[in-house]
């Protein structure tokens, strides 16, 4: 009897083989690369001959909160430092669906073209119930990530801003190390995260859509102060001329704020990130601005303010990490908390007897 050929929608069928996305030499290298335990030295040596394995690895370690690894990570960073500081930082956000990874994946293989060294550090939100975060820019970039001369690496932000400050800071000391002569840091768009990567870049990117109801959302002040240049993205299609009308209001929006202290007037354009429209005017913005604050010398002094200022934030977050982590503490906290959810003690009164718990231990300990 001959056998009815199965045509049912539920029939399994083979699906289509999906390409490598990493040569099978690199992955020899990243896999004997993990079995060893590398020193320091080691590390550092990589890394300063541009091996992006050891890159990782040093990034890791940054990102560990284990006191080892810690220690390891201040001693690498410490060896790559005098190597550092030779990039031009870019910070890019905007608000989830704006086409952030598409525009950087674009912008990123036009600047690979142009001879640039391009790393591409990607700030993820990390939930705030599970504690986890996706990571997924590398896959949203399947082109840029095989390019020999770019880096892609998505952390997660954590639970405060002085954790994404030590985790990128640092990050981008070992990238510029590595050889990386352009950095492009990512924020997710929808809390503090912008402010932390304003102040370690020196020039500020944002990115809008036109045609979403996003337009009088720009004109609010904080955001839009911080950018050097808006940029709108999806300029193409049908969505041509609603992109050239924001553009007008961006325009319009930007001479009711005061002239920054750079000097430079903030720009508004428009590009396609799937078309590559309007992609190398946005760097020729770019280049007009690192020409504008270096002759000022408004570049050096904001990198020089930006130390200082990320040095105080450390400290602040050390101590806070210091008082949250000590045992005496955290029992008297949980005291505490009851006694003002009870109306038995204010919030500021039990504020001051913690701190004041603390500094009494404090000074014990050094006795």
């Amino acid at each position: 009897m001959k056998q009815k050929k199965n045509t049912s929608a539920l029939n399994e069928i083979e699906g289509v083989i999906q390409p490598e996305t990493i040569s099978p030499k690199a992955a020899q290298n990243i896999q004997q690369f993990r079995r060893k335990n590398i020193s320091s030295e080691e590390l550092i040596s990589k890394i300063l001959l541009g091996d992006k394995v050891a890159l990782s690895r040093a990034i890791t370690l940054v990102e560990s909160t284990n006191p080892i690894h810690l220690e390891k990570a201040n001693e690498v960073i410490n060896g790559c430092l005098p190597f550092a500081n030779k990039s031009i930082r870019i910070g890019i956000t905007g608000v989830p669906g704006v086409g952030k990874s598409t525009f950087i994946e674009a912008f990123g293989k036009y600047l690979t073209n142009l001879g640039k060294k391009v790393a591409v550090l990607a700030i993820d939100p990390s939930s705030s119930l599970s504690h986890g975060s996706i990571l997924g820019d590398k896959t949203r970039m399947e082109e840029l990530v095989k390019d020999e001369n770019a880096y892609i690496r998505p952390s997660a932000s954590g639970d405060s801003l002085g954790g994404v400050a030590r985790k990128t800071r640092e990050a981008i000391i070992l990238c510029e190390a590595c050889g990386f002569d352009t950095i492009i840091i990512e924020t997710v768009g929808v809390g503090q995260s912008e402010t932390a990567v304003h102040s370690m870049v020196d020039f500020f990117l944002l990115l809008k859509i036109a045609g979403a109801g996003d337009e009088l959302q720009g004109i609010k002040r904080g955001i839009m102060e911080m950018a050097d240049v808006i940029v709108i993205n999806k300029a193409d299609g049908d969505n041509i001329k609603k992109a050239n009308l924001a553009k007008v209001e961006f325009n319009r929006a930007l001479h009711l704020f005061p002239t920054k202290s750079s000097g430079w007037n903030p720009k508004v354009t428009t590009c396609s990130a799937i078309t590559n429209e309007g992609i190398s005017a946005i760097w020729e913005i770019l280049t007009d601005y690192i020409d504008l604050t270096k002759g000022n010398g408004f570049f050096q002094e904001k990198r020089e303010e930006q130390n200082q200022y990320w040095m105080l934030e450390t400290i602040n977050e050390y101590l806070k990490n210091q008082f949250y982590h000590n045992p005496t503490i955290e029992k008297a906290l949980i005291d505490t908390k009851q006694k003002v959810i009870a109306h038995h003690l204010s919030p500021f009164a039990g504020a001051m007897e913690l701190l004041q718990l603390y500094n009494s231990l404090f000074i014990l300990n050094k006795e």
